[in-house]
């Protein structure tokens, strides 16, 4: 069988579930869970390209930063830091779980985790306007404070849960190393990347790299990796089995194989929920508009299934 790339981006419930705590036994079991799933690619002939979230892990390293510095006076890092740290955790945690899955079924590969760097503009609008809440939830009078000591921007928890600090999400323009990375799964080797949609950095005139305190959506910055280096398939895992229409409604359907017409006419209705589905939806229409064969959008568990989930395909 033919060998080809697939591009899997594991959601956040790939190794931490809603209502846990987020002990390490219970990441490992989940994650565990979640690369046995993703053994079934590779029996069907995928050299596989693993990318993964890192929202309530890279929250807690925020948490654990405000702590030493308030207690000890240990410096804290900025959120490129932050998000860096995130990856090499995740990364390690996933490679790890990863052998141990190969090593249960027989199997002999190589797994590498790379942190991984991803081009963004200086100039996006998505500066202007920071939208993407991360940390604590705080006071509005704690708020305040830190706002001016460092510089943040705050806004109010929707569901009046306190004030929290929000970051730019600009939209990667490209991802680096992307051929190393293509080169080692056409290999036959695992490769872990782009965790938490990769470290934001922008170019000065003089080609300097500089870091930027921004986050960007790790299904969108797949999706770019995914187009970037022809993968033959792009999985975005999620908490559901399929994208639905009407979701959780007496009338809801699930989707299965649609045209990218279709999932843009959909999206223009408002079916698919800005803080959930929306995002992945995006994110599937940025690989398969840019020349992708298929975006698969569903549970982890569903891959054993033949024709799985909501699959968008360009007609």
């Amino acid at each position: 069988m033919k060998s080809k790339i697939a591009v899997v981006a594991f959601g956040g419930n790939a190794l931490l579930k809603g209502n846990e705590q987020g002990t390490i036994d219970q990441q490992e079991k989940n994650t565990y869970e979640t690369c046995e799933n993703v053994l079934q690619l590779i029996n069907n002939g995928y050299h596989i390209i693993i990318t993964h979230g890192n929202g309530p892990q890279v929250g807690n390293i925020l948490l654990r930063n405000e702590a030493g510095f308030n207690q000890y006076k240990i410096p804290k890092m900025p959120l490129d830091i932050c998000v860096a740290d995130s990856q090499g955790g995740i990364g390690y945690m996933i490679e790890r779980q990863m052998r141990n899955v190969l090593n249960d079924y027989n199997m002999e590969k190589n797994v590498i985790t790379m942190v991984t760097q991803v081009l963004v503009d200086i100039n996006d609008p998505a500066f202007e306007n920071p939208t993407k809440p991360i940390g604590a939830f705080y006071l509005k009078e704690e708020a305040d404070l830190l706002s001016r000591n460092n510089k943040w921007v705050f806004k109010e928890d929707s569901r009046k849960r306190g004030w929290r600090r929000v970051v730019a999400s600009p939209k990667p323009i490209d991802i680096f190393n992307k051929t190393v990375i293509k080169e080692l799964a056409e290999r036959g080797n695992i490769v872990i990347a782009v965790g938490g949609g990769g470290v934001p950095v922008y170019r000065h005139k003089n080609n300097y790299l500089e870091a930027i305190e921004a986050v960007v959506d790790k299904d969108l910055a797949s999706a770019i990796l995914a187009s970037s280096i022809n993968a033959d398939a792009f999985f975005i895992l999620t908490d559901v089995p399929n994208a639905y229409i009407n979701f959780n409604k007496p009338d809801q359907n699930p989707l299965g194989k649609i045209s990218v017409a279709e999932a843009i006419l959909y999206l223009e209705q408002g079916q698919f929920a800005s803080g959930s589905m929306g995002p992945k939806i995006k994110a599937a229409l940025e690989y398969v508009e840019n020349g992708g064969q298929e975006t698969i959008i569903t549970q982890a568990d569903q891959l054993k299934f033949q024709n799985c989930g909501t699959r968008i395909v360009q007609t």
